[in-house]
């Protein structure tokens, strides 16, 4: 397991062209080996502007090397304050690579999952940039709601679309852990990537299917709402993950957004 970055209470972040207006977030970042699982093969990235989530596969160390790669690559772009969907692509080409060079762990195959929000600039105005390959979430929570911003690359997700089984019949589906894109083998990463608005008050989670394998979509709104801070927050659907059984790693990454360029400086932190 790969962690790069933690919690932090308080960031600001000036908007180009405007050296007034601030972005200012605050975050927290867990990850657990689980129960059943002899390593923890998730990785995580928790430095503004990237925060991002990686469940490695391919048995023993070789999804841990995989989500490792991950992370350290797009770990290279923060730098910047902003990132573009260019710079994300290209980090994840270069992290193929590397476990493609991977002799000796990565010689039967492996990949990654990954998932994960940026701060991008789109016509002069910053967004979240959310981008995602495989079966890791991005949620946002904003007004007692929970909405699931990605939609999961996997074979259940294409059941589902067709209409050939019902949402209770997915969540027990036996092919639930088939997912049809990753980050590896050899082949060009595509994610998916989408512009999300940047909403003072709103609490974002990204998170590996350790934590959507054990907890419903009420469970998690319901520790979103009741989280006092990221850490809180994040600490409390630990803890609900790994008492419900934690079958599988289980990382979680809370964002939340403490004021926009449209708001004051001293906007107060979202309550649920």
């Amino acid at each position: 397991m790969t962690q790069i970055g933690r919690s932090n209470r308080r960031h600001s972040v000036a908007v180009p062209g405007d050296s007034c207006a601030r972005i200012t977030l605050a975050w927290a970042a867990l990850s657990d080996r689980g129960y059943r699982r002899s390593v923890n093969e998730d990785s995580l990235l928790a430095r503004s502007p990237i925060f991002a989530v990686a469940d490695g596969m391919g048995g023993h160390t070789a999804g841990d090397f995989a989500s490792a790669a991950v992370v350290t690559r797009l770990a290279e772009q923060v730098r910047a304050d902003f990132v573009t969907q260019s710079s994300l692509t290209g980090a994840l080409r270069s992290a193929v690579e590397d476990i493609g060079r991977g002799v000796g762990k990565t010689d039967l195959g492996t990949g990654t999952t990954v998932t994960g929000i940026a701060l991008t600039m789109q016509n002069g105005s910053p967004y979240w940039l959310v981008f995602n390959i495989g079966d890791s979430r991005v949620y946002n929570f904003s007004d007692s709601a929970l909405e699931q911003l990605t939609v999961d690359h996997s074979v259940v997700q294409e059941l589902l679309d067709a209409g050939a089984i019902t949402p209770k019949e997915a969540e027990v589906h036996p092919h639930s852990n088939v997912i049809t894109r990753a980050v590896g083998f050899n082949e060009d990463p595509v994610p998916d990537f989408f512009l999300f608005p940047i909403v003072a008050g709103s609490r974002l989670l990204v998170c590996s299917d350790g934590l959507t394998k054990e907890l419903t979509e009420q469970g998690i709104r319901w520790l979103l709402s009741a989280g006092s801070s990221p850490l809180d927050a994040a600490q409390q659907l630990m803890d609900a993950a790994l008492g419900n059984g934690g079958r599988d790693n289980v990382t979680v990454v809370v964002v939340d957004v403490l004021a926009t360029p449209e708001d004051s400086a001293d906007h107060p932190a979202p309550r649920h």
